[in-house]
């Protein structure tokens, strides 16, 4: 026997609204407010443009987030979101709607989820509209108060609804307040950019990555954009090089990189930085030191070289002693620089969450010279020693003062020395007795949670073997053994 469940009257609404092409704004002042998040969705899902204009212009709670909605280069619909942000700001009188941000960033996130957290109350609102709006505002105070936030990534050429954004917001940057919070630059027209910058409000950046090999002309205009960001949080440095064609000697670098790195005593909130590829000359770690105006959670450093002095700068320099994340990855250290790192873990030892050092080149020697320093941080959650060249005996050293910080959940380790041939290549049987002797030293005092010890990475199958709770090889010893 079927059961016959008719529509709800909220389906029934719904079905009419969507069925009404000509539908304006004012036709959803008597709506009730629940309808909302839904029609918005059924707009999107059914490409229903005019009447995501009126849904958009009519929205009835403060937050409006429609980032997960649009798709990339989706420009018809971002155009009629758009069209309706200028419906709302044209009206002599205002309508119901409460509208303070518009957002539109992908958050990857599930739309209704956001709507019930932003309209319901179920978290507190974004920092960028703290301070609330009274609802009842003549039209001039509603344009200087709705906030658009965005994110951008500029890849080499703008996107079709990057086009349709930029022009909008070209002209409205006078009575709207234009938000990126999150901004990636690489590879793109450098006069392009400077207009680009010049639409949003600075003091609204939290996170910015920049790679570019035309530093120098991007210098020009962009020192002063960096020096405006005075709420960066999070800053990427990706293959910036301080030299060109024309500027090859060191005092030149110096002076160009001194001259980039001297904005930073601007950003006063400052709290990671990433430098990846960057290629700097020796001693300007002596600048980015004296011109950090903020403590340091984060720093990440990965395919530079890294001077004695340049080490001995950081192991100097104050904003660096709070630092819950030290992270070196492909960082070829001169052998003069471990007492300076000595010196840098003892400072952030009652802080460090998370060290990692990877593929340094790393030897016993050196390991050595920093384990009385690794032994007092107390509350290192996670290390990661692959690709260095560690003998057991050392490696047990290490294990010993690892085995006594409580709070380890994650390890990463290298296989000894002592599991590869003359040749460099691994042997199985040392690999597999040896792994199991170590994670005894660990086993002793308290029970790893994610722990492995991993070989050199094989040039063939790219994989390498790995010792965890057992045994894993490479794809290439895979097919010996069988």
């Amino acid at each position: 026997m079927s059961i016959y469940n008719p529509p709800t009257l909220e389906h029934l609404a719904m079905e009419a609204l969507l069925w009404n092409d000509a539908i304006d704004f004012s036709d959803l002042e008597d709506l009730p407010t629940i309808f909302f998040p839904s029609l918005l969705k059924e707009a999107f899902s059914g490409r229903h443009t005019e009447i995501l204009k009126a849904v958009v212009a009519a929205w009835p709670f403060p937050y409006l987030h429609v980032g997960s909605l649009l798709k990339t280069n989706d420009v018809e619909m971002m155009q009629a979101v758009l069209d309706g942000i200028d419906i709302l700001l044209t009206q002599e009188v205002r309508p119901r709607g409460k509208l303070q941000v518009l957002d539109l960033r992908d958050m990857h996130q599930d739309f209704r989820d956001v709507c019930a957290r932003r309209e319901y109350g179920g978290c507190s609102a974004d920092k960028v509209y703290r301070k609330q709006v009274p609802v009842n505002l003549p039209s001039y105070e509603v344009r200087q108060h709705l906030k658009v936030i965005t994110n951008l990534s500029l890849f080499f050429n703008l996107n079709e609804d990057q086009k349709c954004f930029l022009q909008w917001a070209q002209k409205r940057k006078d009575s709207l307040q234009l938000c990126c919070l999150k901004m990636k630059i690489c590879v793109f027209p450098l006069e392009i950019i400077k207009e680009i910058l010049n639409i949003f409000q600075p003091n609204y950046f939290e996170e910015l990555e920049i790679c570019t090999p035309e530093v120098l002309s991007f210098l020009h205009f962009f020192a002063y954009f960096l020096g405006q960001m005075r709420n960066l949080l999070k800053f990427h440095l990706n293959q910036i090089h301080f030299k060109d064609n024309v500027v090859d000697t060191v005092t030149e670098i110096k002076k160009y990189a001194g001259k980039f790195f001297s904005q930073f005593s601007e950003l006063s909130h400052l709290q990671h930085l990433y430098m990846n590829g960057a290629y700097f000359a020796n001693d300007n770690m002596k600048e980015l030191s004296r011109c950090l105006k903020s403590s340091l959670d984060s720093l990440s450093i990965t395919f530079c070289s890294l001077s004695m002095s340049d080490l001995k700068h950081m192991s100097r320099c104050q904003r660096l002693y709070q630092l819950k994340h030290l992270h070196f990855t492909s960082v070829v250290f001169s052998k003069s620089c471990f007492k300076s790192l000595h010196i840098l873990l003892e400072h952030v030892s009652e802080t460090l969450q998370s060290l990692q050092l990877e593929h340094c080149r790393m030897k016993d020697s050196q390991l050595k010279i920093l384990l009385p320093a690794l032994s007092k941080c107390s509350q290192l959650t996670s290390v990661n020693f692959y690709g260095n060249n560690f003998s057991s005996s050392v490696l047990k050293e290490l294990l010993k003062c690892m085995a006594n910080l409580n709070k380890l959940t994650v390890e990463y380790y290298p296989a000894p020395l002592e599991c590869y041939d003359h040749l460099g290549h691994i042997v199985v049987e040392r690999f597999s007795q040896l792994c199991p002797e170590l994670m005894n030293i660990l086993i002793a005092k308290r029970q790893p949670e994610i722990i492995l010890f991993a070989t050199a990475t094989c040039p063939r199958c790219w994989k390498h073997c790995a010792y965890g709770t057992k045994t894993t090889l490479c794809l290439c010893w895979q097919e010996i053994v069988d």
